[in-house]
């Protein structure tokens, strides 16, 4: 059917892939850095406290100290080429890949929960380019409501105000899925391969959350706990061990155990002194992963009575983990494409 020739233009319809990363601060300064705490520590879902005891608390002083020590983090793993991140340059990167290998209907962006680009902003784009429908894929391998269900959030926030809303479906959480566990599988045999030692243990340490939450139902600990057994399976004919820790811990309150720090004093008591450690819960290298594990998480194994400490990479844009996003992506498209 012919339109008038008054009628704006309708283009052809195509689906959309939205990745989500955790977020990422613009810059290290003072003022990126406090837009980007500001952000993240203000989500409920992330902070289970009210908001009358916890604002004050942030922004009177945790938002005065952190900005300039988290700063100085961020500044030893930045990647000063494109000026940004590397949590951002690897989720672009990852995007433009999945783009090169996608159908020719098939548009794929990335955004960010906290900082930029942000989930709204992503998601006019795919609409501007003719997505009718739209799926969400949040990066995040383990399923919390601190970081899943927070995207979510921002999603369906994001849709109250399109008059007009495609239809939307999401990536669930891939824990378990065989091509991620043969994908990180594969990822280890290389890493242990070109090392001129052999490892005594693998950790796969794991972001933490408060303990409470996993005590109020959320899976987090239980889908972390199936992932390292599924990599250990796989692993059974290697001679080192494979064991689990969580790191990241923020405040006070107890969080889910072992701590990192504490696994290292129980390997090194086993006389357990050479290690590879992995995080199975990133695809993309980041801030926890480049500075709290592979920096300091080095210093302190060695200081701790260690004798040799590598940390393997995540997944990031290698070849593997481009067919495994497809896999997953191509797994829920299905009737749509």
């Amino acid at each position: 059917m012919k339109l008038p020739s008054e009628h704006p233009h309708i283009p052809k319809p195509k689906v959309g892939v939205l990745l989500i990363n955790l977020g990422t601060p613009d810059r290290t300064d003072y003022f990126s850095m406090r837009r980007y705490l500001n952000e993240f520590l203000s989500d409920k879902r992330v902070i289970e406290v009210p908001a009358f005891l916890w604002q004050p608390i942030l922004k009177l002083i945790i938002l005065t100290v952190r900005p300039k020590k988290s700063g100085k983090l961020y500044d030893k793993i930045w990647n000063r080429k494109q000026n940004e991140s590397p949590l951002r340059t690897n989720t672009r990167l990852q995007a433009e890949q999945l783009s090169k290998s996608s159908q020719r209907n098939v548009i794929v962006e990335w955004a960010m929960r906290y900082g930029n680009p942000s989930i709204k902003d992503k998601i006019n784009i795919l609409l501007e380019k003719g997505c009718t429908k739209i799926l969400f894929f949040p990066l995040y391998p383990q399923y919390s409501a601190t970081t899943t269900a927070s995207v979510m959030d921002k999603i369906y926030e994001a849709l109250k105000f399109i008059r007009w809303q495609p239809s939307i479906r999401m990536v669930p959480p891939f824990y378990d899925e065989k091509i991620y566990i043969e994908t990180i599988v594969e990822s280890i045999k290389s890493h242990i391969k070109k090392l001129n030692w052999k490892p005594d243990a693998l950790l796969c340490s794991f972001h933490g959350i408060p303990k409470k939450y996993f005590v109020k139902g959320d899976p987090y600990h239980c889908h972390c706990v199936k992932t390292k057994r599924l990599i250990e399976e796989k692993l059974k004919k290697n001679i080192y061990d494979v064991e689990l820790s969580f790191q990241s811990r923020f405040g006070p309150q107890e969080w889910l155990k072992p701590y990192m720090n504490d696994k290292f004093d129980e390997l090194i008591k086993k006389r357990k002194r050479k290690i590879c450690v992995i995080a199975p819960g990133f695809v993309s290298d980041c801030l926890e992963t480049l500075e709290e594990i592979s920096i300091q998480g080095e210093k302190d194994f060695l200081k701790q009575g260690g004798t040799h400490f590598s940390y393997i990479p995540c997944l990031n844009n290698q070849k593997n983990s481009t067919k495994m996003f497809n896999i997953l992506i191509n797994k829920e498209l299905a009737g749509w494409i």
